[in-house]
């Protein structure tokens, strides 16, 4: 694995969990929002990574030179999807979302569940953050010894 492939892994993972603090916020700013059904982020991996798919590709490439073989690392953002969880239902006759007997639906979001899992998320942020960094001291270490 290259260093430009460490800091393409650090992108991604830093890209990915910006966008779920950002569900992560907008799930939050919709407490209040009747009708609002709270979204959940998705993520995966970009690839197979796991030790058998490693092992097979290296397996193909049985005289290539025994370098671990870049199969594009790293985490993508796969979308939201929805809590199906109905919300609780209010009674407020004057509003102007309620049905014909007076009831609104509450929003479904659970305000602790957003702010840990939004907690969780920064925690990974900074971690991704945290292999730039150090990626970025390898790279700067590798050109001093070049010198």
């Amino acid at each position: 694995m290259s260093i430009l492939n460490s800091f393409k892994i650090g992108e991604s993972g830093l890209n990915v969990h910006a966008k779920r603090l950002e569900v992560h916020a907008k799930n939050l700013a919709n407490i209040d929002t009747p009708n609002y059904s709270r979204k959940i982020p998705t993520i995966a991996a970009r690839e197979d990574i796991s030790f058998n798919n490693l092992l097979t590709q290296m397996k193909s490439d049985a005289f290539s030179i025994g370098t671990i073989p870049d199969n594009g690392a790293g985490v993508s953002f796969t979308g939201v999807i929805l809590d199906t969880r109905p919300g609780e239902l209010q009674y407020a006759p004057g509003h102007p979302d309620a049905d014909e007997n007076g009831y609104i639906r509450r929003s479904n979001v659970n305000p602790m569940v957003d702010m840990a899992d939004s907690v969780l998320t920064s925690r990974a942020y900074e971690a991704n953050l945290a292999v730039v960094g150090i990626t970025k001291a390898m790279a700067q270490r590798a050109t001093e010894i070049g010198r």
